[in-house]
């Protein structure tokens, strides 16, 4: 989450009220003089220069007032994405497809080479399919369907459509060879190169490899797809694609980086183009979250530990190397250390407004002043408010009532849990955020379960999933098991089945219990672990 108004100059063209309504944005273009904007009542808006008409008003002038886009106001944007053209492709939460702005190569998918002025919606091949993301190339663009299907179109001069030839395509075209009827869970395009993250945790890749960015070790163009095939033992979770190169981030936190590195793009201290996959920075821990964008030779990481770091291109310096900074997100990056600084995913924003109700009660956890009851936990004390703690937690609403001896008492003493738990739940009682580490998350994950908060139970099986390495896989595996948590149960065993010989030979393993490990045998036989 960020603050548009401290971070995007662009923003600072709108009202304070209308900046208040933003709930989510993009900012784009050569000189990142264009911005949309969707507004908390579902409207959408653009400002800047309109360079090829891509704010999608209806005519080519620039503007320093936001206007309304009314083609797609109303319909619930779920994904937006812009090529450098540049053109504009937006996804409604019903998986309805829209296009505007440049079209020389056919890139907005509607059969023509006409520029875009307005939104109009992509239905070839399309119909009866629902999009859930899409991704846009320099003058290409991809899109998702729910069924892991990939669609491409446009520009194809390297074979970045993947049609198998270098012919641009005017509509949507299902990429299938090389795939083989496997699902797709994520897409990106770099300039002129097509990426797909498959639910196997391989990515294929094809399109323009003139600096190694299809990663397939060579620097021979491919107008199909090709697997990596270097990353053969790591399961990758996310990827980010920048102008020529490629961020890929694996289910224990690793980053590998591959193609152009002509401003250190890579990360791996050198200038060097890399052709394969190659470890970022592995003294840095465990990752969180990469980031890159088309439009530029830059990189940004989240790490577990909280920092954000970059390298690449920042500001005309060469950063050969991650580099820590003070930002609060890697969109923080995007907005002041690139040129143009640009958007690399959708913002979320946060109104630039005082406290609001959410943020004052935030505020009051644990102040001594105001509060009206205070927990003892190993000797440490936590002030809260006996009507807050009513109100979100029904456990406490039982407890706070006058028959209850706790209700007459000022402290109460915890002795079930650590404090860094009973700590952790209570300030998620006054801010329905989690910050604790995945090790003292599987105690909150047993408060959660046993005071019945659901919510709670999927934080911590959120910051569970983040801190998943081989060491603690069966461990956690055991856990999710022992306090009900299906989801994160499922996504533990995928974990282990992914790496089963490493996992099999750690102290967790070794210590399961008898019944937890008849459930993951059973449960590896059916995936066919097994099989000969």
């Amino acid at each position: 989450m960020v603050n548009m108004a401290d971070r995007w100059p662009i923003f600072s063209l709108l009202q304070k009220d209308m900046l208040n309504r933003i709930k989510l944005a993009i900012v784009f273009g050569p000189n990142g003089n264009e911005a949309l904007f969707i507004t908390k009542d579902n409207d959408v808006y653009a400002v800047g220069t309109n360079c090829s008409s891509c704010l999608g008003v209806g005519d080519a002038q620039s503007s320093t007032h936001p206007k309304k886009i009314d083609a797609v106001c109303q319909k619930s944007i779920a994904d937006v994405s812009y090529g450098s053209g540049p053109h504009v492709v937006m996804v409604t939460e019903h998986g309805e497809l829209y296009s505007w702005g440049h079209n020389g190569y056919g890139q907005l998918g509607n059969g023509s080479t006409n520029v875009g002025l307005c939104p109009t919606i992509i239905t070839t091949n399309l119909t009866g399919r629902q999009v859930t993301q899409v991704a846009c190339g320099a003058h290409h663009t991809m899109a998702l369907t729910s069924d892991g299907e990939v669609f491409s179109w446009g520009y194809n001069n390297c074979g970045q459509v993947g049609s198998g030839t270098t012919t641009n395509q005017p509509t949507p075209r299902k990429v299938s060879a090389g795939l083989g009827g496997r699902r797709a869970l994520h897409i990106g395009c770099g300039q002129t190169s097509s990426f797909t993250l498959m639910d196997s945790g391989d990515i294929y890749s094809w399109g323009y490899n003139g600096n190694g960015q299809l990663g397939i070790g060579n620097n021979v163009n491919q107008p199909n797809p090709c697997r990596v095939p270097t990353l053969n033992s790591v399961i990758i979770t996310q990827m980010a694609c920048g102008y020529a190169h490629v961020l890929a981030l694996s289910d224990e936190g690793s980053i590998y980086s591959w193609g152009a590195n002509s401003f250190g793009q890579l990360g791996i201290s050198n200038k060097v183009n890399a052709v394969s996959p190659v470890r970022v920075a592995p003294e840095l821990g465990r990752f969180m979250e990469v980031a890159s964008v088309h439009y530029l030779h830059v990189s940004a990481g989240h790490s577990q530990s909280g920092f954000v770091y970059m390298w690449g291109q920042c500001r005309g310096q060469a950063v050969t190397q991650p580099h820590v900074t003070e930002f609060a997100s890697t969109d923080d990056v995007f907005a002041t250390m690139t040129n143009p600084s640009v958007t690399w995913r959708p913002l979320k924003v946060v109104s630039p407004e005082g406290h609001s109700v959410a943020q004052s009660i935030a505020k009051s956890f644990n102040d001594q002043e105001s509060a009206d009851v205070r927990f003892t936990v190993e000797g440490q004390t936590i002030h809260v408010h006996k009507s807050v703690l009513k109100i979100r937690c029904e456990h406490f609403k039982s407890m706070f009532q006058q028959h209850w001896t706790e209700d007459e008492q000022s402290e109460i003493e915890i002795t079930q849990f650590t404090y860094p738990v009973y700590r952790a739940f209570l300030e998620y009682l006054y801010t329905d955020k989690v910050t604790l580490s995945p090790e003292d998350a599987i105690g909150l994950l047993d408060l959660a379960n046993s005071y019945c908060e659901h919510h709670l139970k999927q934080q911590c099986g959120h910051i569970i999933r983040r801190g998943i390495m081989v060491d603690n896989a069966a461990m956690l595996y055991a856990a999710a098991i022992k306090y009900e948590a299906a989801e994160l149960e499922d996504f533990c065993f995928v974990f282990c089945l992914n790496h089963l010989s490493a996992v099999t030979q750690t102290d967790a393993f070794e210590s399961l219990d008898k019944s937890s490990l008849v459930a993951f045998i059973r449960k590896a036989a059916v995936a066919g672990a097994f099989r000969y």
